[in-house]
């Protein structure tokens, strides 16, 4: 199985009433759960580890990850609030306004994560949960107790905005890319991580020095590149489609790395050290193929495989 650790919540998007003013409908999402989702619509075993609420809104969370066969044994219910995201859509861009305080995800602390995961092959990790404190370090420990033996992905999606203490959370990001075993980054991302003029060219090396075996940079329409410790590097386009919007587009892209390297039996620590540039194309390709349905429909909903 591969486990998914991290955000759950709910996207409230703006729609339209039939008074003509706009209100706000819940949509199930977060990068984590979103991610999850779309592995569990491919038919990879997998699994969610967050908190989520009680609420009325974590009921609709949970529904919505049994309905795309995500299993929640890991699943951590508390009667605290649902974290909400106000999204707002232009040119089919989303920018987010967050209510996550004392939610229960965010709250999520280091004691409260398994010590045992049994049938859990890969872990997959990113998002605000990284940044948003206290589960930012309940995440960290869960890495620190099981990544020695299981396959490591890691998305850290930055948003500035989330960051209260830079210096906290980039030595905690830091320690976890050193565990990762994949890095995927956006070209933005990379900058923030490795600061200064060099160029991306310049700044890969470091990162797969860092620890990572592979590490993947999405570059928005101009597609993805993925580098391997050994110097090779293999680049993809995107799926030209028409775009309605990019929600959810990154998590659906991870979900089909991940996807295509487990089909392969590739998520394994051993075998993504010695992955061949062939095999990791393969796995980009597919990841912008499950992407490009995504982003051509509305909100993250991606697809089912036999839509592919």
């Amino acid at each position: 199985m591969i486990l998914c650790c991290g955000e759950a919540l709910i996207d409230m998007i703006a729609e339209p009433t039939v008074s003509g003013a706009k209100g706000f409908v819940p949509h199930s999402g977060g990068a984590i759960f979103n991610t999850a989702i779309a592995l569990g619509r491919l038919g990879i075993q997998t699994g969610l580890l967050s908190g989520v609420s009680t609420d009325m809104f974590g009921v609709q969370l949970i529904s919505a990850l049994q309905i795309s066969h995500v299993a929640t044994t890991h699943v951590i219910r508390s009667d605290r609030p649902t974290t909400l995201a106000f999204v707002q859509l232009k040119d089919g861009h989303a920018t987010y306004s967050f209510m996550d305080e004392s939610s229960a995800g965010r709250m999520l602390r280091p004691e409260d994560m398994p010590d045992q995961l049994p049938g859990v092959s890969a872990l997959y990790f990113g998002g605000i949960s990284l940044a948003c404190e206290p589960c930012a370090d309940a995440y960290a420990a869960l890495l620190d107790r099981h990544s020695a033996d299981r396959a490591v992905m890691l998305d850290p999606n930055i948003r500035p905005g989330f960051i209260k203490d830079q210096t906290r959370y980039r030595t905690r990001l830091n320690h976890m890319i050193a565990q990762a075993d994949i890095v995927k980054v956006s070209d933005e991302d990379l900058d923030w991580i490795v600061p200064g003029p060099e160029s991306h060219a310049e700044k890969i090396p470091l990162m797969l020095q860092a620890g990572p075996s592979v590490v993947v940079v999405t570059k928005g329409g101009d597609g993805a590149t993925g580098y391997l410790s050994d110097g090779a590097e293999v680049s993809v386009p995107v799926k030209q489609v028409e775009v309605v919007d990019t929600v959810g587009a990154g998590d659906t892209f991870n979900a089909g790395v991940l996807a295509a390297l487990h089909q392969a039996d590739h998520l394994n620590k051993s075998a993504l050290r010695a992955l061949s540039a062939g095999s990791l194309h393969d796995a980009l390709e597919f990841g912008a193929k499950v992407a490009a349905v995504t982003v051509s429909r509305a909100g993250a909903n991606p697809p089912w495989s036999q839509e592919l």
